[in-house]
């Protein structure tokens, strides 16, 4: 059966502007930052503004303080192999291995759904693969082999369609670098998809940090992909005039 795609914030650092304004503080005061944070909580449009400063000036390590935790679902093995390439996060994922596939979910990519030939085709292939992977699962049952040592085979036939659950933990550093990469129109469309919900959420809860995230052209003024790879919004580097 289908799936739909589900991102939701499970955890985000609390007071995470104080925190990430004190941190940012300690490095140029002579104070405590136990200190600065309890006398900058008195004002949080100040830290807001400092924040964002800061975010813009490029000073990233104060907010590698601060963390957020989502939940992502109705996603793609496809999806989740990209994913894990970020390396600095936390991830756990459903596994194949314990989870049984009968019936598995599976993502229908927007440029086959909506051609009626080819997702006929599609679907028909996704129920081959159930019906494989449900005889497998029977034959090992038949030798007494049940559970995860039956699953641990027999998800070999699963597709990279196969729809999967994760969830992933980055600091604000690193979520701006992954918007950066991910939000890019050149990216892959259901990683850019999770991209723009995960980075949606994280604007509404901390828009000092984030409301400056996304493609990284926006911040660099150019496409830093080439002439070649460019979409066009931002120029190529190549083509920009230097100023001496």
């Amino acid at each position: 059966m289908e799936s739909k795609l589900r991102v939701e914030v499970l955890d985000f650092t609390d007071n995470a502007l104080a925190l990430i304004y004190a941190a940012c503080r300690q490095c140029y005061s002579a104070g405590f930052a136990g200190d600065i944070a309890v006398e900058s909580s008195k004002d949080p449009q100040k830290q807001a503004d400092f924040v964002r400063q800061v975010a813009a000036a490029g000073h990233e390590s104060p907010l590698e303080h601060v963390k957020c935790t989502f939940a992502i679902g109705g996603v793609s093995r496809a999806l989740t192999h990209q994913l894990v390439r970020h390396r600095l996060a936390s991830y756990s994922q459903q596994s194949q291995r314990y989870v049984k596939a009968s019936p598995f979910e599976y993502i229908v990519p927007p440029s086959i759904d909506t051609d009626a030939d080819m997702r006929a085709m599609y679907i028909e292939t996704m129920d081959r693969i159930q019906d494989s992977y449900d005889r497998l699962t029977q034959a090992f049952a038949d030798k007494g082999i049940k559970g995860e040592r039956a699953n641990q085979d027999a998800r070999y036939v699963l597709p990279q369609a196969a729809a999967s659950s994760i969830v992933v933990t980055m600091n604000c550093r690193e979520l701006i670098h992954f918007f950066g990469e991910r939000c890019c129109s050149r990216a892959q469309w259901e990683i850019r998809n999770v991209a723009d919900k995960m980075l949606e959420q994280c604007r509404q809860r901390l828009p000092a940090v984030f409301e400056g995230a996304g493609p990284k052209c926006l911040n660099l003024g150019f496409c830093p992909e080439g002439e070649k790879f460019t979409c066009g919004r931002m120029p190529a580097k190549q083509t920009m005039k230097h100023e001496c």
